[in-house]
């Protein structure tokens, strides 16, 4: 089993597990490999290191020292990471799936029906409650108007059907 760190052109990271090397390249040329966030078929591979366990079973069995009372706990910080944007752009996409993971666990799919029902929760025609769903353009300039709010809510092609 061959798992490769990849990123999308949008600077989306995920995790791919292959077969083997040639099971990646195979398919990635027929475009099959794709950004769980956006779907982006443009995706390339980024440097990892393999874990590698060195130290032979006898070695691992060796009692660990104990500091000594004259021993300081280090205060140092952590070294930044070589690259923030890198860092920062990991953030974005976390803070980005927990949000939508608490939309979807907090609201209820309305479907095709979102305008309607938006009316009539607004109206006091419906139990009030959080609901989502889809509405075109138009539905959502309409909903906007009559003082009814409404947040557009991308989801990551991942999230639209089962996960394995």
């Amino acid at each position: 089993m061959k798992v490769l760190n990849l990123q999308c052109s949008q600077a989306h990271g995920f995790e791919g597990w292959f077969g083997s090397e040639e099971d990646y390249l195979s398919q990635s040329e027929r475009g099959l490999v794709t950004c769980p966030v956006c779907g982006d078929a443009m995706v390339s591979k980024l440097p990892s290191a393999p874990r590698l366990n060195l130290r032979s079973h006898e070695a691992s069995k060796a009692p660990e020292s104990k500091p000594s009372e004259h021993d300081a706990p280090s205060t140092a910080t952590p070294a930044a990471p070589a690259s923030m944007p890198s860092a920062q752009a990991a953030q974005l996409q976390s803070a980005m799936w927990q949000a939508v993971k608490h939309v979807l666990a907090h609201t209820e799919d309305v479907g095709s029906d979102f305008a309607e029902e938006a009316r009539k929760i607004h109206y006091g025609e419906a139990k009030e409650r959080h609901i989502r769903g889809q509405a075109s353009l138009e539905e959502t300039q309409s909903l906007i108007e009559e003082g009814i709010e409404v947040m557009p809510l991308p989801l990551p092609e991942g999230l639209k059907g089962p996960l394995q």
